[in-house]
C-alpha cells in the first residue's frame, strides 16, 4: 500500500489529509467533523466496530486513489490561503443551506400534515429540523458577518490581538457546530436511518432524501472549518 493510516490518528486529520475517507467514515457513521479530535481507535470502539475492517478499507481506499491520476478539481484546502477556503465554504455551503433549507422545510411540513397521524415521529422531525434551520441561519451569519471578515483582515494584517478575536469567535462557532451535530444525529436516530416507510409518497421520499443530503453537506462544512480552518488559524496544521 501506498499509505498506511493507523488507529492512533484523529480522524478529522485523516479527512483532512484524505478526503476520501468521508465517505467511507459516514458509511460507519462515524463523526468526523464534530468529534473530528478523536483517535480512530476511539471512535471505532465506541460505535463497536471492528477496527482492522475500517482500517483495511481506509487503506485500500487510499491506495487505490494514490495509483489514479488525481482529479484537477481535487484541492487541497490545507494549502490554500484563508481567503480562498472561507470563500468556497460560503459559495459551497452557505449557498447550499440558503438554497434547500426552505425547500426542506416545505418538504418536512408537508408530509407532517399528510402523514403525522400515522408517523408520530414526524411532529419530532418537524421540530428538529425547524430548530436546526433557524440555527443554521443565524450561524451563517455570524460566519459571514464577523468571522470570515476577521479572517481576511488577518490575512492581510496579521496581529495578535486580531488573532485573539478570531479565537473567540471560533470557539462560539465550534459549539454551535457541536449543537448542529447532535440535532442531525438526533434526526438520523428517529428516522431510523432515514428509513422510508412502506408505501411512502414522493414528497416523503424527497424529505427523508433531501435531510441526508443536507446531512452530508453539514458535515463537510464543519469538516473544513473545525479540522483546517480553524486549526490553521491556531497553528495546529
Amino acid at each position: 500500500m501506498e499509505k498506511k493510516f493507523t488507529s492512533s490518528q484523529a480522524v478529522g486529520a485523516i479527512v483532512a489529509e484524505f478526503p476520501q475517507a468521508a465517505e467511507i467514515f459516514k458509511g460507519y457513521r462515524i463523526d468526523f467533523c464534530c468529534g473530528g479530535d478523536k483517535t480512530l481507535k476511539l471512535a471505532v470502539q465506541e460505535l463497536g466496530l471492528d477496527e482492522n475492517t475500517v482500517l483495511e478499507q481506509l487503506n485500500q481506499t487510499y491506495s487505490k486513489t494514490v495509483n489514479q491520476s488525481k482529479k484537477s478539481d481535487e484541492v487541497d484546502w490545507r494549502k490554500e490561503s484563508f481567503t480562498t477556503l472561507v470563500d468556497h465554504i460560503v459559495n459551497t455551503h452557505h449557498l447550499y443551506l440558503q438554497k434547500e433549507l426552505p425547500q426542506i422545510s416545505e418538504f418536512v411540513t408537508k408530509i407532517l400534515r399528510v402523514h403525522g397521524q400515522n408517523h408520530s415521529e414526524l411532529t419530532r422531525v418537524h421540530k428538529l429540523f425547524h430548530t436546526l434551520k433557524m440555527e443554521l441561519e443565524q450561524h451563517l451569519i455570524k460566519e459571514e458577518e464577523i468571522l470570515f471578515p476577521l479572517i481576511k483582515e488577518y490575512e492581510k494584517n496579521p496581529s495578535d490581538q486580531l488573532l485573539d478575536k478570531i479565537k473567540q469567535v471560533t470557539n462560539d462557532i465550534e459549539e454551535e457546530h457541536e449543537q448542529a451535530g447532535d440535532i442531525i444525529k438526533e434526526l438520523r436516530n428517529i428516522t431510523k436511518q432515514y428509513e422510508l416507510p412502506a408505501n411512502t409518497c414522493t414528497t416523503y421520499q424527497l424529505a427523508y432524501q433531501k435531510l441526508e443530503e443536507m446531512e452530508s453537506d453539514i458535515f463537510q462544512h464543519i469538516h473544513l472549518e473545525n479540522n483546517i480552518l480553524h486549526p490553521r488559524l491556531q497553528g495546529r496544521i
